[in-house]
């Protein structure tokens, strides 16, 4: 089955930028439609972007529209997230999984990485 990775957390100024990664083991990571998803301290893991497995489409949270960007590149077998103009509620643990409009289901969580948007 294949595994998930998660990369690029870490401490950021509000308006600032962060790219995180998603690296996936195993050979059938171009057959996903893959998502990012993040959890606040105290909420519900939410939505925050998906992007169909050839990468040509996307869609985002209401939250993050015009401010996120998701991209893939399965000949590295990983998935980005670029975050701009980052806000403080954008404070979460990122994890990458298996987009919520794909029928397959979702693949064992990996560990996360920490996204902290603090002056």
């Amino acid at each position: 089955q294949v595994q998930l990775v998660e990369s690029g957390g870490g401490l950021v100024q509000p308006g600032g930028s962060l790219k995180l990664s998603c690296v996936a083991s195993g050979s059938a990571f171009s057959n996903y439609a893959m998502g990012w998803f993040r959890q606040a301290p105290g909420k519900e893991r939410e939505f925050v972007a998906a992007i169909n497995w050839r990468g040509g489409s996307t869609r985002y949270a209401d939250s993050v529209r015009g401010r996120f960007t998701i991209s893939r590149d399965n000949a590295k077998k990983t998935m980005y997230l670029q975050m701009n103009s980052l806000k403080p509620e954008a404070t979460a643990v990122y994890y990458c999984n298996v987009s919520p409009l794909s029928s397959l289901p979702l693949l064992n969580w990996g560990q996360g990485t920490q996204v902290a948007v603090s002056s």
